[in-house]
């Protein structure tokens, strides 16, 4: 891992005292909680011992207990229009229960509003008959409700059309049939089937109520009724009365419900919404702030729990417990907003039996406007103070790699010329990086004495030794003119034989030097080498017949600016290194190809891979990897090919191939 992102890393250790501070926060926001639910318990448990003089009310007519056969009339806040359509009803499609039918599921739903009930029914019906003098009710498609007491069914409203548009409704009371005016209903065709809409006196109506859905079809007719039995379920709605006592206990800010022991809303007052001047102000997080919010605030039961539920039966976790007999509490949060509301359960008791429940919920507003601001203005300063803290370290990250890495190119690079870079970057700190760059420097020091030390060296051997040589050479020249033994005759040929090699090896010293005297003065002019290589290739031949030699280009001129001669040398040196790896019949091959800028010439020849450690000191002067350790070669050849390839612009390096060796020299062209 790089310095600039350890030190990014460092940075987001800031984070720990933000994470902190949202934990104190949070801390706060559950006490302060937690203090709106003690106040809300109080104030339920006060109002549930006020309702308990309300046991008929509670239990409007009935036992309490719940049934499937049960209608619910849902408080509308406005009266719709009659006009066979629910999109002006003050409810949700959740709102609707449903009923299978003929011909699929039928869906309805009843609301009352003051003096009114309203009714809504949708119904699945392929073939609608209507109600003419040839249908009569009985074979037509028609809805009814059915009105009942405990005993018995008392009447009967009939809402039978005899084409889209306004229904003349017919109640039936006993073996009576009479058109009642004060109900108004509308029918209205839809793609499915039809939908009726009706509003009927509240008057009208009595404790039980229960809804059949008659479909003619194409034989027997078929009813589809809301119960089960041979009496509708109890007809249960708000209650005037609770709504009045429910409407003097409870504060602006406050939701109150009452429900009956099934869960029924009986009564609601109140609005979680309303604004109040303890929440005025309160801030409420956006976009990345909901996100980073939503990550850190304490998270509650979905906001959507605490809403009323669309059946008008309530029967969310909590409340439920409440109407078994337990006082609970309960908070929820909405993901969108961030906002809390916290709930109290309260059952009702009328002496030792329970008629019903009460339920409390207030929204936290002021406590989030503590809470979102706080949080909200700490969140901000976190991401400021980190964002600064991590470009600050990431910009001192960066300026300190820079140096770092223009300092290890400078080192990589020093030995790349003939002569090592000895300064170095930011030797003049007084840092750590100075002392690393002028340690460097001191180095690359000592290491160009030592390489100017080499390089002469062999000029210097070359010279001091060759006296001595030519004087031990004389001397046993006159030595073989004397009368000598056969066994000091013996000795003086082996001592020839070594004064030659050592003759041989200050040539090739010498030939170094020299070739480098003539890289600075040779006379440049441009030549093919392609035929250049070629005629040389083939003096190859003749020269080593026991080899085998090839030689491969592509067609047309290959012209270089440079010497000949010397060009003609490295190839040599490159040949003769590849004769000496070699035995009788192996192929050397030497390829000549061209690209747009450059030439290449290549010589390949089998026999044992280069040692991965000898690759990058193989051009080296005096470096050898032949095993013969005795011999008069000194590793010189090599060398001097590279010094050539330098000298024209041109670089050499050696591989490895599959079956044996490859000596690649690359010439910029004219």
């Amino acid at each position: 891992m790089n310095l600039r992102r350890q030190l990014l890393l460092v940075s987001l250790l800031t984070l720990v005292l933000p994470w902190a501070g949202c934990q104190f926060v949070r801390e706060t926001e559950s006490a302060l909680r937690e203090g709106h639910q003690q106040m809300l318990s109080g104030t339920a448990v006060a109002i549930a011992d006020s309702l308990s003089q309300f046991p008929d009310d509670l239990r409007h007519g009935g036992d309490g207990d719940f049934s499937e056969d049960q209608i619910y009339a849902h408080l509308l806040t406005n009266a719709p229009l009659i006009d066979g359509y629910f999109d002006d009803w003050p409810l949700t499609l959740a709102s609707q229960r449903n009923l299978r039918g003929a011909d699929g599921l039928i869906y309805y739903v009843i609301g009352s509003n003051r003096q009114h009930i309203f009714l809504f029914v949708n119904v699945r019906d392929k073939s609608i008959t209507y109600d003419t003098v040839a249908a009569p009710l009985a074979a037509s498609d028609h809805v009814s409700l059915v009105i009942a007491d405990d005993d018995s069914i008392t009447s009967r409203i009939e809402f039978a059309a005899e084409g889209p548009g306004t229904v003349s409704v017919k109640r039936t009371i006993g073996n009576d049939t009479v058109v009642d005016s004060r109900i108004l209903a509308h029918w209205q065709d839809s793609a499915t089937g039809y939908q009726l809409e009706a509003r009927i006196p509240r008057s009208l109506l009595g404790s039980k109520v229960g809804i059949e859905i008659h479909n003619a079809g194409s034989g027997s007719p078929i009813v589809s009724r809301s119960f089960a039995r041979d009496k509708p379920g109890r007809f249960i709605s708000i209650s005037p009365v609770l709504q009045s006592a429910a409407a003097a206990h409870v504060q602006a800010d406050i939701r109150l419900t009452i429900t009956d022991r099934s869960g029924w809303r009986l009564a609601q007052v109140g609005g979680r919404s309303a604004t109040s001047s303890g929440n005025q102000g309160s801030a409420t997080p956006s976009g990345w702030q909901l996100v980073i919010y939503r990550a850190l605030a304490e998270a509650g039961n979905a906001a959507s729990l605490a809403e009323p539920d669309p059946t008008g039966r309530e029967q969310q976790t909590y409340i439920v417990r409440a109407l078994n007999g337990e006082a609970t509490t309960s908070w929820f949060r909405s993901t969108d907003t961030g906002r809390a509301v916290v709930a109290v359960a309260q059952p009702v008791w009328s002496g030792s039996v329970q008629t019903g429940a009460l339920i409390l919920q207030k929204d936290t507003n002021d406590i989030l406007s503590l809470t979102n601001q706080s949080l909200m203005r700490l969140i901000t300063l976190t991401i400021a103070a980190t964002a600064g803290a991590a470009i600050g370290l990431l910009g001192y990250a960066s300026w300190l790699s820079l140096r770092i890495r223009n300092l290890s190119n400078a080192a990589d690079h020093a030995l790349d010329n003939d002569e090592p870079a000895i300064e170095l970057p930011s030797a003049a700190a007084t840092d750590e990086i100075g002392d690393l760059s002028r340690s460097f420097s001191s180095v690359l020091r000592q290491l160009a004495s030592y390489n100017e030390y080499l390089k002469s060296l062999a000029s210097k051997l070359s010279h001091e030794l060759r006296t001595p040589l030519t004087i031990v050479t004389s001397s046993l020249e006159n030595l073989e003119h004397e009368p000598l033994s056969e066994q000091s005759r013996e000795y003086t040929v082996r001592a020839r034989t070594g004064a030659r090699r050592l003759q041989n090896i200050l040539n090739a010293m010498s030939e170094a030097n020299r070739v480098e005297q003539l890289m600075e003065n040779a006379d440049t002019e441009q030549f093919d080498l392609r035929q250049a290589l070629e005629s040389t290739v083939a003096a190859y031949r003749d020269a080593w017949p026991e080899r085998r030699f090839s030689f491969t280009s592509a067609p047309g001129e290959a012209t270089l600016t440079g010497s000949p001669e010397l060009i003609i040398q490295m190839l040599d040196k490159l040949v003769d290194n590849a004769v000496d790896f070699t035995v009788a019949n192996d192929e050397i091959s030497v390829v000549l190809s061209q690209s747009t800028d450059r030439l290449t010439i290549g010589v390949e020849n089998p026999g044992p891979p280069l040692p991965e450690r000898m690759r990058d000191r193989l051009f080296d002067s005096m470096v050898s990897v032949r095993s013969d350790a005795g011999g008069d070669n000194l590793g010189l050849g090599l060398n001097i090919a590279r010094l050539i390839a330098k000298g024209h612009g041109g670089s050499i390096q050696a591989e490895n191939t599959d079956n044996g060796v490859r000596f690649s020299v690359q010439l910029p062209t004219s």
